[in-house]
């Protein structure tokens, strides 16, 4: 189906953002949504056509369509002149709106690993413990996990085996309410996130950010803290760096780090 939509696939779906979407040689991406096996292609600047599901509403807002592209580039580039030409540069940019407990897993998966890691490792937890979707296999249920977690130790998560089981047994008992993340504000969602093994404050902000809508969220890896150090002269804590962000970018300071995040991949 066609979907019209001011969205650009590259760096939406290739920035880190989530970690099962590959692009193909012919241009088109292929990944997992959901229980789909889903393939999108660039037709224009704003439009995509998807194969793989008919539920246009469902992946229409998983790309995003419910952010305001309009005001949020124009807020961000009123803020900084350097991420105006970012965003002017690479349009169409959008943060996905990704499922609550896949977010959330991942990211425990995501704790001092780079991107080609974090991928193996996701796809490696899909293919033992997810449903066969034919080629593929969708993202595991907390009690898919646990069922097979014998052989947790072929997907090779190295420390945070232990975390990810545990994670799952606390969302399977009810100890975590992963939906009640999504009516809490900012600062007790991170907060809160932070509670769980595994999770700093780096992924809280992530999770924060691409599952519970939390777009005052400005999540500091390596990348960024060189980036800030370089642009802005800003050092410290991540706290220190992270609310500098959040204070120059306001409400849309996610959008602002994304685009700070890609700034190497973008000619200006």
């Amino acid at each position: 189906m066609k979907i019209d939509l001011e969205v650009s696939l590259d760096p939406t779906l290739g920035c880190g953002q989530a970690h099962r979407w590959h692009k193909s040689d012919d241009g088109s991406w292929e990944g997992v949504w959901r229980d789909s096996i889903i393939i999108m292609r660039q037709l224009t600047a704003g439009s995509v056509e998807v194969l793989g599901t008919d539920d246009r509403r469902g992946i229409t807002r998983y790309l995003g369509a419910d952010d305001d592209l309009g005001e949020i580039i124009s807020k961000i580039s009123e803020a900084d002149a350097y991420v105006a030409k970012l965003a002017e540069n690479c349009p169409g940019m959008r943060i996905l709106r990704q499922d609550h407990w896949e977010c959330l897993a991942t990211y425990v998966l995501a704790t001092n690993a780079n991107v080609a890691r974090i991928g193996k490792m996701v796809e490696s937890v899909c293919d033992h413990f997810g449903k066969d979707l034919g080629g593929k296999h969708a993202f595991p249920t907390p009690k898919q996990i646990l069922d097979g977690c014998d052989c947790i130790g072929e997907c090779k998560l190295g420390f945070r085996e232990q975390r990810f089981i545990t994670l799952a047994e606390r969302v399977e008992s009810g100890d975590i309410d992963v939906e009640a993340f999504a009516e809490m504000d900012y600062d007790t969602c991170v907060k809160e996130l932070q509670g769980i093994n595994g999770v700093g404050p780096k992924v809280a902000d992530c999770v924060a950010l691409f599952a519970f809508e939390h777009m005052e969220a400005f999540p500091i890896d390596a990348r960024i803290s060189k980036v800030m150090e370089n642009i802005y002269g800003i050092t410290g804590s991540y706290k220190t760096v992270s609310e500098y962000g959040r204070a120059k970018f306001g409400k849309y300071s996610g959008y602002a780090q994304e685009f700070l995040y890609h700034a190497d991949f973008i000619e200006i």
